[in-house]
């Protein structure tokens, strides 16, 4: 590939957004603020663009669905079981999830899960996390790292 040496980070100084599809946006909308207490910080015909920690999301009208099969985005909080409770209170719903590298028997407990493991440049010995799906299907996750 030809460029010089200031190229090749090109992508790894751009700012990154996730994009999640939406068959109802006025229903996202609506989960996103009652559910999860996020309000867009811009929006235009067809989207709602969010914002949380520094990072910008968007939710698109979209005609595709997600196959909610995987997790789409995350969020990575200091206390997983507040977080938790909270969104459970709001309505929330938590999937059991069961996979290889979870503890427990590869099962969730109380809608959390204790993962081998994690990236070593964040220096934790693991993670915690969980999954919910939006009103659209995407499945979002949360974790926390367990130092």
């Amino acid at each position: 590939m030809d460029g010089n040496a200031d190229d090749r980070d090109i992508l790894a100084r751009a700012h990154v957004a996730t994009r999640l599809p939406a068959q109802d946006l006025d229903r996202a909308r609506r989960f996103y603020s009652e559910a999860l207490g996020l309000e867009p910080v811009d929006e235009r015909p067809g989207g709602l663009l969010y914002r949380c920690g520094g990072v910008d999301f968007a939710v698109f009208q979209s005609t595709g669905a997600s196959p909610g099969t995987f997790t789409q985005m995350g969020w990575e909080v200091d206390d997983i079981e507040r977080v938790v409770a909270e969104l459970k209170r709001r309505g929330v719903v938590f999937e059991d999830v069961g996979l290889p590298g979870l503890l427990g028997n590869g099962q969730t407990r109380d809608g959390i899960a204790e993962i081998v493991g994690n990236y070593p440049s964040k220096g934790a010995r693991g993670e915690r996390g969980a999954w919910f799906r939006d009103s659209e299907g995407n499945m979002l996750g949360i974790g926390e790292l367990v130092f």
